[in-house]
């Protein structure tokens, strides 16, 4: 991986378990800063137990996690999930209207979003400020994962954490989101680290790409190691994936 450019969050030798069980082993590197980063790998690899280390929603068993040269450990909880927000597939929605939902992060710390910031935060992410008043079950799935990551930016993060957030979406919206995510890594230079199965859009969307396997990485590098992986299992699990 280029050495050309900040880690924004370091792994140095991760191990993670449940009991007796090994979910990750010894995962060690760094996300670069503001670059979009693709985790890929079989189901069961340990991509999104990766993912709850990466904004403390789960600890180590061992080894140092480094979130902008700061020990993970070393930051209030709080402070920590504002700089590094999550998006996940099912955005999950409270029952109300959209405005509501993008209220919801500030309403937690005691503060009101104006309502101008809410048509500023749906027109970034694609979507017109008259659906703030719209019933959130009233809107579609593509929609609905628009807002939740527009939630996602009320905080400003800047380290944003996706787990297969268009995987559930029809191929247009789809591909609406992937545009999103790409500018929204442009405008605000967010640090992106997105969990996807669909390869040619790790080899699209990702600047860098981590593929995991048995709870370690074994390969990574610039997403075009997607086209010729050197590792063999890699090599065996691309050409699985795509045949």
């Amino acid at each position: 991986m280029s050495t050309q450019y900040k880690p924004a969050i370091h792994f140095q030798h991760v191990d993670y378990r449940i009991g007796d069980l090994e979910i990750l082993n010894d995962i060690t590197g760094s996300f670069p800063q503001g670059r979009i980063t693709t985790l890929v790998g079989p189901s069961g690899a340990g991509k999104s137990t990766l993912l709850k280390l990466c904004n403390g929603l789960i600890s180590p068993a061992n080894g140092e996690i480094f979130v902008k040269d700061k020990a993970i450990g070393d930051y209030d909880p709080v402070e920590l999930r504002r700089m590094v927000g999550m998006a996940l597939q099912s955005a999950p929605m409270i029952s109300g209207t959209v405005y509501e939902n993008l209220n919801l992060p500030l309403e937690l710390q005691g503060q009101q979003l104006a309502k101008e910031q809410a048509v500023e935060l749906l027109e970034d992410v694609g979507l017109k400020g008259d659906l703030l008043d719209r019933k959130v079950k009233e809107l579609s799935g593509g929609q609905r994962q628009k807002v939740s990551i527009a939630r996602t930016l009320v905080n400003k993060p800047e380290i944003l954490l996706m787990d297969e957030i268009t995987s559930s979406l029809d191929r247009a919206s789809k591909l609406e989101v992937e545009e999103l995510i790409s500018k929204i890594n442009r405008k605000y230079k967010t640090t992106i680290i997105w969990i996807t199965h669909n390869l040619q859009q790790a080899l699209e969307i990702g600047d860098y790409t981590w593929v995991m396997m048995d709870g370690q990485v074994v390969e990574t590098g610039e997403s075009s190691l997607l086209e010729d992986p050197q590792n063999q299992r890699v090599n065996e699990f691309v050409k699985g994936v795509v045949s």
